[in-house]
């Protein structure tokens, strides 16, 4: 046998192989564990720089056009795409705190991210300070310590729609040089860009509005590429110092962007945060959708919650697009364009008048998601807010009437028509 004639199970491994490149005009799909070498020492120059793809799992190219993409959405500099929303989150505080030290995070943040901070980072030695009163940056001043090294935070947060002051909460980090880290989920890029706004760092799930599709799950951190080594050096030795061996410090080989270096080479890659470079195309994909999907879920969900205000089996809507919200002002400062889709609202029927609601609406689906095309409706005081105590959930605006809306891109007449049949029903049912 010679190369030149294999035989047929190395024909059937081999004989597809071609290094053929194309202009795909769409993101093609990458879906491979790992990535043939030139010859000896361009894999040697791989390890040694980390340039070009060696193995999925530390780099792939449909994964990086997408973190391409999202970076310049947020008008960021660099993006570090991950498995999943929470990852995300993970992924961005590990890249910052280390054991022995200190977080201040929003009350008003996602269950599973305060489970997080709670149980898993204090597991390592992490703790964190909670802060109810959002808007007084003097609560997040009083909160910091000699070791904090990070502010956490929701844009708008779930459940009550609470509207962060990026730009004053920003300001304080500022003064400690310590970074402010948002989540942007619920407000996308299409209606705000903290980085615009003074924050550090934003994370996403990537699952929600930007994908859009409900198919895939997927995470984003976002850097501003602004991390100052004389500043804010001494809250960061682990970006400053040399590495082992006596190698180059992550700023001396990345500058600006040694934050999201970092969490590129030694976060996500080791806790084994990677995508799958097909779900990367699905996010991809779902990205370019976004701003006409956000506007038209903006656009209906404000009508949605104008209706709800004035029905009479509505107790309250917190929509911040409504004058009636507290932060409606402050989302007149930073929102463009839209106010967001994903809102609550609280009947006056109570808990039976929200399980009719759950198991007649037609038109909006039951189920755990948000930044759906589709229309979801969930009870926040028996599923993601189970955990909270009742004084807590109270404290958060999630009652035992309170539901969760998710607006899709649905004909509005028919989700009003859902909503409806479904608020004649539970009058009915609670007279």
């Amino acid at each position: 046998m010679t190369v030149a004639h294999p035989r047929f199970a190395t024909r059937a491994v081999h004989a597809a192989r071609d290094r053929e490149t194309a202009a795909s005009r769409a993101t093609p799909i990458y879906l491979t564990a790992g990535f043939e070498f030139d010859d000896f020492d361009h894999a040697a120059d791989h390890f040694r720089t980390g340039a070009g793809f060696g193995y999925t799992r530390t780099g792939n190219p449909t994964v990086r056009a997408v973190e391409r993409q999202l970076a310049a959405l947020e008008s960021g500099a660099d993006a570090v795409l991950v498995a999943s929303g929470q990852a995300a989150v993970a992924t961005a505080l590990l890249t910052v705190a280390a054991a022995g030290d200190h977080i201040v995070s929003s009350t008003h943040i996602y269950e599973g991210t305060r489970g997080l901070l709670l149980d898993n980072l204090a597991r390592l030695d992490i703790e964190t300070t909670f802060i109810d009163d959002i808007a007084d940056p003097d609560a997040w001043r009083s909160a910091i310590r000699p070791n904090t090294r990070a502010l956490f935070a929701e844009s708008i947060a779930n459940a009550r729609n609470d509207v962060l002051d990026i730009r004053a909460v920003s300001t304080v980090g500022e003064e400690f040089a310590i970074p402010l880290i948002v989540d942007n989920t619920l407000a996308t890029p299409a209606i705000l860009r903290p980085l615009e706004h003074g924050a550090a760092i934003v994370v996403h799930s990537a699952s929600k509005f930007l994908a859009g599709h409900g198919s895939v799950l997927g995470g984003v951190i976002v850097d501003d590429g602004r991390f100052d080594a004389e500043g804010a050096g001494h809250n960061a030795p682990h970006l400053v110092l040399p590495g082992r061996g006596d190698a180059p410090s992550v700023f001396a080989r990345h500058g600006g962007r040694a934050r999201i270096a970092y969490a590129r080479e030694s976060v996500a890659p080791r806790f084994g945060a990677s995508p799958s470079p097909f779900n990367a195309f699905l996010i991809g994909q779902g990205v370019e959708t976004l701003g006409l999907r956000v506007e038209r879920q903006s656009r209906s969900a404000l009508q949605i919650a104008r209706w709800l205000e004035e029905h009479p089996e509505v107790e309250s809507v917190d929509y911040v697009g409504l004058p009636s919200h507290p932060d409606h002002a402050t989302a007149n400062r930073y929102l463009e364009g839209g106010f967001g889709s994903v809102f609550t609202f609280t009947l006056r029927g109570g808990l039976p008048a929200a399980r009719r609601f759950v198991e007649q609406v037609q038109v909006f689906t039951h189920m755990t998601h948000l930044g759906d095309v589709r229309s979801l409706v969930l009870h926040p005081g028996t599923t993601s807010h189970a955990q909270r105590t009742e004084q807590e959930r109270e404290g958060l605006g999630v009652r035992a009437g309170t539901l969760r809306l998710s607006v899709g891109i649905e004909d509005l007449d028919d989700l009003l028509s859902d909503l409806a049949q479904v608020l004649e029903g539970v009058r009915e049912t609670v007279a």
